[in-house]
């Protein structure tokens, strides 16, 4: 694209323009993030109208500014009076009354000085409603991220939104601290003077308000198109922050591939556009002030030549005529500050309008609560009907507090349909019966719906058709909070929040103690590398674990859904980023975890899943074979094709010593990733966890 193209686009805001912006935030699965219609004026109201809880504060300032306003007004009527006091002493030959010229700037004096305090008290409040607004804007904002479905999340880029939730609320804060505090000032004071203005002389008043139209024309034309000037601007501050963002967090990845120079040229591209998007909006917003400054020049003109005729003539005095050309003055001033603020107020508008795009953003179905599960062998709905089949478990879900005792787990999905687009299907029809207790493992090719499988079960999306049902009660039925407090979840990628490893670890129970978490943690492996760190369990994590390997880190967060003691387990390729050896003390220390609890493990390496009580195979989100692993290797279907294909190039073994019809298998063993036999791997497990400085 051309950077003439590229100036167009910004200045018009184009279709190409918004569609580029919105391919930046499209989904994985390819379709562009929604975007709603900007409106500079209704924004403008919605945002004044969170005033509306501070009315009180707000009459406050609003007090404060029209006595500020009215002395202010008022000097220079009395600064003419004390003029006129000196030109007739000189005119009439009486001498200077300094007594009264005295008397008169003293009142002057004080005016100021107490309309300076007036200013003072209005700046000082309107600062904390302000602050106020702010703060509650931030909660609004906090809150809504929490209501937000996964999908929401899904399709935008993380850079956007958090230019959302700090430049855009930042650049709020400003816009009301200062822009509309001096809005309230002009406001008051072009009223006042006006006042005074006609007061003193109507003709020279009309000469001073011809600034008024001019203005008026001025601020709608260049105000207008600067509002959508500053709205690209920001949109594409939001796009360079995205890749900021992505090249920081993925500097490894970009130095591996080396992809420096392809990275710093979409920075430059993306810069250039903001480059372009900032320049228009400032050119165009500073062009008010210095028609602003032409309109004032030349009432100045028409006030001093109108004004010099009526003293000649003897309609009015030299202090009326010096008081007009001091009001003159400070009507343009208000003028001329609301110009400039203008660029402000726009900006602060349209970072407005992101802001109200992402609290009126679609949330998540809110919760029925329209079932609990209650005593054992029944389930009692909110009409207060028991299920005979006595599905509930000894205790169960209740909503809202959520789990008051253990669950017996049995997961059944029943006909469920689910798509992550309207019109790409990806789950059509899929039913399965997961009992209490047993292991499920799920593979397929990359793509099939293993993790969607999953994430439907935690609620993280809703499924169109069918039910999921929870020891006998439909999930949509039941509190989320109360079924993901009782599912511990790890996941391929490991999630550390900043703090020590022991908070890291604790954030599965918060109310574990010590002792619990080092139990925990021991269960797992942690403690066998924790100890050899100076810190040791007081060891602070760097910024998304930089400080530790990528295996301790998924150690951390299999301890941590450890530590949770989960009624339903979800395993997403939970020991993908540990080492041969120490995976088969994770997979004993998997074993434990799972037992009497439903579990679902999601893999790739088919080695690890080969214990599993029922394993399913996917396939374009249908389940296209089920059973244990030797019976599915029996049926010589997809599990079997998907079985061997990952040893077939792995190890060069005479196929005369292999099982019949299976390509590079031993005889008596089946390999496992390196090639040797689980039995081996298993075997060398005393002597790992013997070596010295680890604590199985």
């Amino acid at each position: 694209m051309s950077r003439e193209k590229k100036v167009s686009g910004t200045q018009e805001l184009t279709e190409d323009e918004i569609l580029q912006m919105q391919d930046s935030m499209s989904s994985e699965w390819g379709e562009a993030a929604p975007r709603k219609a900007k409106a500079f004026w209704p924004s403008t109201k919605r945002l004044m109208g969170t005033f509306g809880d501070h009315k009180a504060g707000l009459a406050i300032v609003l007090a404060f500014g029209i006595a500020s306003t009215v002395l202010t007004v008022w000097a220079p009527t009395i600064l003419g009076r004390a003029m006129d006091v000196i030109y007739d002493g000189v005119r009439l030959d009486t001498g200077v009354d300094f007594p009264a010229l005295g008397r008169l700037l003293m009142i002057v004096m004080g005016m100021y000085l107490v309309a300076a305090l007036f200013d003072w008290l209005q700046g000082r409040l309107l600062n904390d409603v302000v602050m106020r607004i702010v703060y509650r804007l931030r909660e609004q904002i906090e809150a809504k991220v929490n209501r937000l479905p996964l999908s929401y999340f899904d399709t935008r880029q993380r850079g956007d939104l958090l230019s959302r939730t700090t430049n855009d609320v930042d650049n709020v804060q400003s816009a009301l601290q200062q822009a509309f505090a001096s809005l309230v000032y002009a406001v008051l004071t072009i009223l006042g003077i006006t006042v005074m203005m006609f007061w003193l002389s109507w003709q020279l008043a009309l000469i001073a308000l011809v600034a008024l139209p001019v203005s008026a024309v001025a601020i709608g034309v260049i105000g207008s198109r600067s509002q959508k000037l500053f709205a690209a601007q920001w949109r594409h501050t939001g796009r360079l922050n995205g890749h900021v963002e992505e090249s920081f967090t993925g500097h490894d990845l970009v130095t591996l591939h080396d992809r420096q120079d392809a990275m710093l040229e979409t920075f430059d591209e993306r810069n250039e556009e903001l480059y372009e998007a900032a320049f228009k909006a400032q050119f165009y917003s500073g062009m008010i002030m210095p028609i602003m400054q032409w309109v004032t020049y030349l009432g100045y003109v028409g006030i001093a030549v109108v004004g010099g005729l009526r003293i000649a003539g003897g309609q009015m005095s030299l202090g009326q005529v010096t008081a007009f050309i001091q009001y003159s003055r400070e009507f343009n001033a208000p003028l001329g500050e609301v110009a400039g603020m203008a660029n402000m107020l726009i900006s602060g508008v349209a970072s407005a309008e992101r802001i109200f795009e992402l609290l009126d953003a679609e949330e998540q179905e809110p919760d029925s609560g329209a079932a609990q599960l209650d005593g054992p062998g029944e389930v009692i709905t909110s009409g207060g009907i028991a299920d005979p089949g006595g599905t509930a478990g000894p205790a169960g879900l209740t909503d809202p507090g959520g789990p008051t005792g253990p669950l017996r787990g049995r997961i059944e999905f029943d006909h469920v349909a689910f798509s992550y687009v309207a019109d790409k299907p990806l789950i059509r029809d899929l039913s399965l019966v997961a009992e209490p207790g047993q292991t499920i493992a799920i593979v397929g090719p990359t793509g099939a719906g293993k993790t969607t499988l999953v994430n439907l079960i935690m609620r993280f999306y809703e499924i169109e058709a069918g039910q999921i049902r929870l020891d006998g009660v439909d999930i949509r039925d039941l509190d989320r909070g109360a079924v993901r407090s009782r599912v511990g979840m790890v996941l391929q990628d490991a999630v550390l929040f900043g703090g020590t490893i022991r908070e890291n670890i604790r954030y599965g129970r918060l109310d574990a103690t010590d002792e619990e978490v080092v139990a925990a943690a021991t269960a797992t492996y942690v403690d066998r590398f924790v100890r050899t760190l100076p810190e040791g369990y007081d060891t602070v994590i760097e910024g998304e674990g930089a400080n530790i390997s990528a295996g301790e880190r998924q150690l951390i967060t299999i301890a941590r859904a450890f530590l949770a003691d989960p009624a339903l387990l979800i395993l997403d390729e939970a020991t993908s980023s540990v080492d041969t050896r120490t995976e088969v003390l994770v997979q004993e220390a998997m074993a434990a975890l799972r037992t009497d609890r439903t579990s679902f493990v999601i893999a790739h390496r088919l080695s690890t899943i080969r214990e599993a009580d029922v394993i399913l195979v996917m396939e374009n989100g249908d389940i296209v074979e089920q059973g244990s692993h030797d019976a599915l290797l029996e049926a010589e279907g997809a599990y079997h094709r998907l079985y061997w294909s990952q040893f077939a190039a792995g190890a060069k073994i005479d196929e005369a010593v292999g099982v019949e019809g299976a390509p590079g298998a031993v005889a008596g063993a089946e390999p496992d990733e390196t090639g040797a036999g689980l039995g081996e791997a298993v075997a060398g497990l005393d002597e790992v966890a013997g070596e010295p400085g680890l604590r199985p």
